[in-house]
């Protein structure tokens, strides 16, 4: 039963006032309490029994420190208390998932929905531990990503650019590649927002209008929205950042269901729990708050500061003497926090906090190189392969030595300035992101549907990171027109610009912004579609390359015969013009493909936009995820909607034969209705992870380009959406070549959860299985019985 019919049921649906009090709500979300200890599990006992060692020394006080945030002395995001007396330094927490933000000699990696679209789960681990090294190198003991929330749910979802792709699979498997390299250099991931963080507006609370509340049914919950968490955790994550947003009506970090029942006990999660920004709540009809809520139901760290935590109001310690709340509580919040210090290994060698990140880089300090010079590769590798190339009519592409080139659009230059903030000044565009929307202030956090003062590298908002130097694509065409001996005319103004008939290409670049604080206005915009079509009616091979931080709409032009090429571009990081030249003149085959849908019509999404306060809950509003796990293909094939470019599609220049499709139900490994019997392991029960099956097919490069393909897997569940990604992998192929792709399906890969049951089941009947190179380009097809 969905959440939005129980409210019905409940309320009577009759027109009512305005409900002024949360107390409304109150057991809308289920209660779990006590909060799960830490498990301590083979993988942690070592740093768990180090953190009871160090934290049995501390006093009650010395525990409540460190579990509030502090203003920092350096240019990180926050920092915990510390211990001096025990020599126990306290944690630097800092931005963000797509690499260090806001400070020098570090890299711009390409951001989460460029990783989504390279399907390349291995370049995604590279990529990690290199940006990993970068952030421990700068003394950062906490890195604020990856995130998998939003999922991305809504499309025009301002901080979706910052995530994977709106598949839970395969969000989930780059998630947990990145969780394994940024741990793997000696850096704890917090992984966030959890959870149905899917929108920004009334993300917060203002003025009397409260979070909005995403209400997610258990089912959905588990198999969509939850998903990616388990896999993240699965790999070890050492924290989890909780959201603004309310869930089924109670705050994300005071929300005892999501954060005692599913995180830390079904899950077996082993890290702390922190805070997102000013994330603490009380509840609107109280003027004072003691924190107790949110640590009875699960939180464990506060940042930036806490008016409920810590010595400064010593709400934690008087509850304790008065016995309102356990001490055994603090104590496992301490140990959480300090057990993921130990199993980082920052408890040896790491830097000072905060190495080489001012706060004010006008004044002197000690720079700080972190890049590696064996970085370049991955950073340009990883630019490449999130393009995702989905039209190329007669050959537009790739390029053959042209003799005129005609450059057009805003996106095709560097933005103007990228520098520091002068003394005194709390933020510039660099610092978060808004280099391109530079002279549009306050737009570029106010939700602009294009960025017109120069190329999109990443989006906006906390999840910026900081580029060494930009490549725009101009520069990059640039220096090959030199080599090639090529002219080329351009105007990056202009929206109707003048066209030499003798060009043999045109290009066109422009961009889709998206940044924290805001969602976008829509999915396109008149003066972009008008440049494009523009240029299009005076130029006979006209190439269109959009930087786009999510879905991006073309069908006021993707039909017309000049319109030869369209590239997907997503956010390169710093290297986007170097990268996208290597594509454009044929150096590699595109290989990236779509992480989501895009649709022909604003229509054709059920969720398309933000939910706004409505009727009696003008203060309270509320997102009702009705459609339950039908979003993006799931509800494309539900109700028989062509969309303009199919999850998973992208073009190579060369074509693919699929063959030999084989599937085998593995022997001796019980295929149970319920889970057997096993532990709870991070990631939830042990057995859900053993491998039932096996589903193997042949793909044989049979163009004349070498290229690589990603062979991706779907599955249809009985009773569940027709199909769902369950398995990818990606080749690199060469001409008439061919490899044999394998996947291993697990028992959760096959499982639904069952609400009444309150477990994953099997069913027994048959499992349809599909392998091709797109959600709709499925060539093998066969089935699983069991």
């Amino acid at each position: 039963m969905r959440w939005v019919l129980i409210i019905t049921l409940a309320h009577g649906g009759t027109a009512q006032e305005n409900i002024t009090d949360d107390g409304f709500f109150f057991g809308q979300s289920p209660p779990v309490y006590p909060s799960p200890f830490m498990p301590g599990s083979p993988s942690w006992a070592a740093a768990y029994s180090k953190a009871q060692a160090l934290v049995s020394q501390m006093t009650l006080e010395e525990k409540s420190n460190i579990t509030v945030g502090w203003n920092p002395s350096t240019g990180c995001s926050g920092e915990t208390g510390s211990v001096p007396r025990l020599n126990w330094p306290g944690l630097c927490l800092s931005d963000a998932g797509n690499g260090v933000r806001s400070t020098d000699f570090v890299n711009s990696w390409p951001s989460g929905l460029h990783v989504g679209a390279s399907w390349n789960a291995e370049l995604a681990f590279q990529r990690a531990s290199h940006m990993g090294n970068e952030f421990r190198t700068k003394g950062v003991h906490v890195a604020l990503g990856p995130v998998v929330g939003p999922l991305g749910r809504v499309y025009e979802g301002g901080r979706n650019w910052e995530g994977f792709s709106n598949d839970p699979y395969l969000c989930g498997v780059l998630a947990a590649k990145t969780v394994s390299g940024v741990q793997g250099a000696g850096v704890t991931t917090s992984v966030k927002h959890y959870i149905g963080n899917e929108q920004e507006l009334n993300r917060l609370p203002s003025g009397n209008v409260s979070s909005i509340s995403a209400n997610i049914d258990d089912k959905t919950m588990h198999e969509l929205y939850l998903w990616p968490f388990a896999d993240a955790v699965r790999a070890g994550a050492g924290s989890i950042m909780c959201s603004y947003n309310r869930i089924n009506n109670s705050f994300g970090c005071q929300n005892s269901k999501t954060l005692n029942g599913l995180l830390k006990a079904e899950l077996g999660f082993e890290g702390f729990v922190v805070s997102d920004w000013f994330a603490q709540r009380r509840y609107l009809n109280a003027s004072t708050g003691s924190g107790l809520v949110s640590a009875e139901a699960g939180l464990d760290v506060v940042m930036p500061f806490s008016p409920s935590w810590g010595p400064a109001v010593e709400n934690l310690t008087v509850a304790i003497q008065n016995g309102s709340l356990a001490a055994s509580r603090v104590t496992d919040m301490a140990t959480r926090l300090v057990a993921s210090w130990y199993q980082m290994s920052q408890d040896t060698g790491f830097p000072d906090k905060g190495a080489g990140m001012p706060k004010d880089f006008t004044i002197p300090y000690q720079p700080v190189d972190a890049r590696d010079p064996s970085s370049r590769e991955v950073l340009l590798q990883g630019a490449i392969e999130g393009h995702v190339l989905v039209k190329n009519t007669n050959h537009a592409l790739p390029l053959k030595k042209p003799r005129l080139l005609s450059i057009f659009g805003y996106d095709a230059v560097a933005p103007p300035v990228m520098n520091v903030p002068k003394t005194g000044e709390a933020s510039v565009p660099w610092r978060l992101g808004g280099e391109p929307q530079l002279g549009n202030s306050p737009l570029w956090l106010q939700g602009a549907a294009y960025a017109p003062n120069g190329t999109m590298i990443r989006g906006g908002g906390s999840g910026a990171n900081a580029p060494a130097y930009i490549s725009a694509p101009f520069d990059a065409i640039r220096e090959r027109a030199y080599i090639d001996r090529t002219s080329i005319f351009y105007d990056i103004t202009s929206g109707n610009p003048a066209v030499a008939t003798a060009s043999d290409a045109c290009f066109v670049f422009i961009n889709a912004w998206a940044s924290e604080g805001a969602d976008r206005p829509g999915l396109r915009d008149d003066f972009s579609d008008g440049l494009v079509l523009n240029v299009a009616s005076k130029c006979p091979n006209t190439i269109v390359v959009i930087h786009n931080a999510g879905p991006r709409l073309v069908d006021q032009w993707i039909d017309n015969p000049n319109v030869t090429a369209l590239v997907f571009a997503h956010l390169p990081g710093q290297d986007s013009g170097r990268a996208l030249a290597q594509i454009l003149y044929g150096d590699l085959s595109p290989s990236g493909k779509l992480p989501y849908t895009v649709a022909k019509n604003e229509s054709d999404y059920n969720t398309l936009s933000p939910s706004t306060p409505k009727g009696k809950y003008q203060l309270f509003p509320q997102s009702n995820f009705s459609e339950g796990e039908y979003i993006d293909y799931r509800y494309f094939d539900q109700v028989n909607i062509t969309p303009r470019f199919e999850f998973g599609y992208g073009l190579t220049y060369t074509t693919f034969s699929y063959s030999n499709l084989e599937i085998e139900l593995l022997p001796e490994v019980s295929n149970s209705y319920f889970p057997p019997a096993s532990p709870i392991t991070e990631g939830g029960i042990a057995s859900l992870w053993d491998v039932i099956a096996r589903v193997q097919a042949t793909v044989t490069n049979t163009g004349d380009y070498e290229a690589a393909e990603v062979v991706q897997l779907y599955i249809g569940i009985p009773g569940g959406p027709k199909k769902q990604l369950r398995g990818f992998n990606k080749f690199g192929i060469p001409v008439g070549g061919s490899v044999k792709a394998s996947f291993d399906l697990l028992r959760r890969d096959l499982s639904q959860w069952s609400v009444v049951e309150q477990s994953w089941v099997l069913q027994q009947g048959q499992y349809q299985v599909f392998i091709g190179s797109s959600s709709r380009e499925l060539p093998l097809q066969g089935s699983l019985t069991i």
